[in-house]
């Protein structure tokens, strides 16, 4: 098996070839620090490739493996972590120039458990500045670039997660930790063929990443599977006193011998103002899962979800970085929008914030009722395939992007999925997002495997090769 057939296997498989010692941790780090240089550099998915850290952990993995210590599916695995999550001795960017050289001296908790678990750190991978924090119209706000799509380095990832995304896609790691305040993981997921899980509010802690809206960010997987995205949750998740919104649940990874009785929510007009290929393959992703379950039309109710996650993200973004957008450090920015955007912050009333939380309530209680009843809801992630790499995007085809069900799933804190589901035009990416109660990731991990599976996109991979510096040209 060929160093790029390697970097392509899943995490279950990659943990198969290390306890047949047929690789070692320290061989399949070389291969992917080898890639993250030649493929993920041109691609401006890197802000540093953490080589002594990486050869260090994995030279202890090997030795721990070979003498019987086994600490799980992820002992001996390299991955990345988006550059909003900190490590100590590594500058933690926040993709943003006034930051390019901060440095924290605490490990975030997800690093501290995925080192627990064997996993070996080998990249601190792109962001949009401030993870889009600031506002932004253009791939281009970060001060790595903008982060192609391995898949046509022409067109772009989506943001905010666009280094884990390209990372994971493009075979540089075998997963990748990103954050998601109202799409960031789920969204490039669906435009670079990926698998991203946005797990349960306070499910995985935040303690160790950067602030941006204290009551919607979340952090999660990225992985080329569902099942890797389960392997690695299990890993980070659980309750942390360095996070106080931190749950007491914890997550248990469990394959069911045959993904069947499932029942699905298909939310009604889904599919309504998308491109017709993306719908195309939509459709035939639900006929996949009336395979495996019952499908029953499901109304979202005509609340304002775009609104309230706007001002509530408007009001704990500015509250965030009140004190550098006080000093004008807006101007420092890539975001050719970032010096005015949250200035609304400031004439924010405490009654639209208070309001936009009551109504919130109210979303969340319409989800928990949509729930009962099901096991996920479903809808098309993204209604477009990837757009320019160099283009504007406030202009996209109008209710493409992002999706109602994206948005009432981060108010009310359920976990969601993206799996690929085919192909759109000139051959990108499109997915399909799972939405399932509080706690309940199980069953969506376990839906969105059945849905990979039938759909065998396994088997697909960007094309390689990708050209010296494509991305910025």
């Amino acid at each position: 098996m060929s160093s790029t057939d390697v970097a392509f296997l899943s995490v279950r498989e990659l943990g198969r070839l290390l306890r047949a010692r047929e690789l070692s941790p320290v061989e399949l780090t070389r291969i992917y620090l080898e890639r993250l240089e030649s493929v993920g550099r041109p691609l401006n998915a890197v802000v540093a490739i953490t080589a002594e850290i990486g050869l260090q952990e994995a030279a202890l993995a090997e030795a721990e493996l070979a003498r019987g210590l086994d600490r799980g599916p992820l002992h001996g695995i390299p991955y990345g972590v988006k550059d909003i999550i900190a490590t100590a001795g590594v500058p933690t960017t926040w993709g943003a120039a006034p930051f390019k050289y901060q440095r924290i001296d605490d490990d975030a908790t997800v690093v501290r458990r995925l080192r627990e678990a064997g996993a070996v750190l080998v990249a601190k991978l792109a962001t949009i500045e401030l993870a889009g924090g600031m506002g932004y119209d253009n791939p281009a706000a970060s001060f790595t670039g903008p982060t192609a799509n391995p898949w046509d380095v022409s067109t772009w990832t989506s943001g905010s997660s666009s280094g884990p995304s390209a990372a994971v896609a493009a075979g540089t790691v075998a997963f990748a930790i990103g954050s998601d305040t109202s799409g960031s993981i789920i969204l490039p997921a669906a435009w670079t063929g990926t698998a991203g899980l946005r797990a349960t509010y306070g499910l995985v802690s935040r303690s160790g990443a950067m602030a941006l809206c204290w009551t919607l960010d979340r952090l999660g997987p990225m992985c080329r599977t569902a099942d890797d995205c389960g392997l690695v949750l299990e890993a980070i998740a659980g309750p942390d006193p360095r996070d106080p919104s931190s749950v007491r649940g914890t997550y248990r990874h469990r394959l069911r011998p045959r993904c069947t009785g499932f029942r699905f929510g298909l939310i009604s007009g889904g599919s309504e103002g998308v491109e017709a290929e993306v719908a195309d393959n939509f459709d035939s992703a639900v006929e996949i899962l009336r395979q495996v379950g019952t499908v029953e039309e499901i109304e979202l109710p005509p609340l304002p979800y775009n609104e309230v996650i706007d001002t509530i993200s408007s009001a704990e973004a500015y509250s965030a970085f009140d004190d550098f957008i006080a000093a004008g450090r807006t101007s420092e920015l890539d975001a050719r929008k970032a010096a005015g955007h949250r200035l609304a912050g400031i004439v924010l009333p405490a009654h639209d914030y208070i309001r936009a939380q009551r109504i919130r309530r109210r979303i969340a209680d319409a989800m928990n009722d949509l729930l009962a009843d099901v096991d996920a809801l479903i809808a098309p992630t993204v209604g477009v395939v990837a757009s320019g790499l160099h283009d504007d995007f406030e202009y996209m085809l109008p209710g493409a992007f992002p999706r109602p069900l994206n948005f009432a799933s981060c108010l009310a804190g359920v976990p969601a999925i993206s799996v690929p589901i085919g192909f759109g035009r000139e051959r990108l990416p499109t997915g399909a997002m799972l939405v399932g109660r509080a706690l309940g990731e199980a069953d969506v991990l376990d839906a969105a495997r059945a849905l990979e599976t039938e759909i065998g996109w396994g088997e697909h991979r960007p094309p390689l090769g990708v050209p010296a510096k494509a991305a910025a040209q």
